[in-house]
């Protein structure tokens, strides 16, 4: 069976490149969900959790493993569709739930909830949050209720992608649960409004742990942390503190620290000297999408949601891009290498 997804600047990692009518296409089989396995492992590592992995092109007896699908909105149900199509050709045994679903004001619907709880396991689209619109975002709702406490993205050099600066390897490891991203905001008078930044010790202590336990089992050599301590230096010299705590018991690990704005701009000017890295809620958001750009684009990197006992797979950007939905142009490359090849290995 051939697949033919249409895509623009498609990695080789993911099959034969050829041109057909002008267009760019991608054919593959079986083998293509095999090679983003391969290379997905690569990107995530070992990551140790209680979630039940599905198996991956394990067919013979085995039964369907239920799966939570949120395809989004914008490009999301075009990717989700190819994703679809790779898993059809290499005859996973994967069931999916599927909910399609856009109203911000009614948030979750129960339904998703109760399939998540249920399998543990998500593939989810981008949904797109308004400026004006005063509803919570999808993405925090869901991160906030399940414990979504990591989000890992890795971002490397990938053979035929054109970028500015080769070498780049990079693993950003982001607190997603609390910071001034939680969105928890409100106007105490006309004209006044307090956003509050939450930074705990004890999901400071956490993802600290988690960079530094990922940094053990990859093979990785140093983890820098970011952050803003030089100005909040309640919040973010809290968060920096619990990172020197951690790193004090893993002394065979290089530690470093960087306040958040001399690190964008290293990672514009030199990526390379960059690891693992580890950062509260809000920073790991601008620094994802750096590292995804200098390394090829939104298109290319998944991006994964741990909690202690699920997981959610998606584009490492999340970005709906709307205005290009529905034309069959946006890369899913991100979308295929978050659904084949489920990085989570149990231990």
């Amino acid at each position: 069976m051939v697949l033919l997804t249409r895509l623009g600047g498609v990695p080789r990692l993911l099959g034969r490149v050829g041109a057909v009518n002008g267009s760019r296409w991608i054919h593959g089989t079986a083998a293509l969900a095999q090679q983003g396995a391969a290379y997905n492992e690569r990107l995530f590592g070992h990551v140790e959790t209680s979630v039940n992995t599905f198996p991956i092109l394990h067919t013979g007896g085995v039964h369907p493993v239920p799966v939570t699908l949120m395809p989004g909105e914008g490009i999301g149900l075009e990717v989700a569709n190819s994703m679809i199509r790779v898993f059809e050709a290499a005859d996973v045994p994967v069931e999916f739930e599927r909910f399609e679903f856009t109203d911000l004001d009614e948030g979750v619907p129960d339904a998703v909830v109760a399939s998540f709880r249920k399998n543990g396991v998500a593939l989810k689209g981008p949904f797109n949050t308004p400026v004006k619109s005063k509803s919570k975002s999808i993405n925090i709702i869901l991160r906030t209720t399940f414990d979504l406490f990591a989000n890992v993205v890795h971002c490397k050099n990938i053979p035929g992608v054109e970028t500015r600066h080769p070498g780049v390897d990079v693993v950003v490891i982001r607190e997603n649960t609390e910071g001034e991203y939680s969105g928890l905001e409100h106007e105490t008078v006309p004209g006044v409004v307090e956003s509050l930044k939450i930074i705990s010790r004890e999901k400071s202590i956490r993802i600290a742990e988690y960079a530094f336990q990922y940094a053990e089992r990859n093979n990785r050599k140093k983890v820098t942390a970011v952050h803003k301590a030089n100005i909040m230096k309640q919040s973010d010299g809290l968060f920096l503190q619990c990172c020197r705590e951690v790193a004090a018991r893993y002394p065979y690990i290089e530690f470093d620290n960087m306040i958040v704005d001399n690190t964008c701009m290293q990672m514009a000017s030199k990526p390379q000297q960059f690891d693992v890295m580890v950062m509260p809620n809000l920073y790991g958001n601008i620094i994802t999408n750096i590292a995804c750009g200098l390394a090829g684009g939104q298109g290319l990197f998944p991006g994964a949601n741990f909690s202690p006992t699920a997981a959610i797979f998606e584009q490492a950007t999340r970005h709906a891009a709307k205005s290009i939905g529905g034309m069959d142009v946006a890369n899913p490359s991100a979308t295929i290498l978050a659904g084949v090849g489920n990085p989570i290995r149990r231990r």
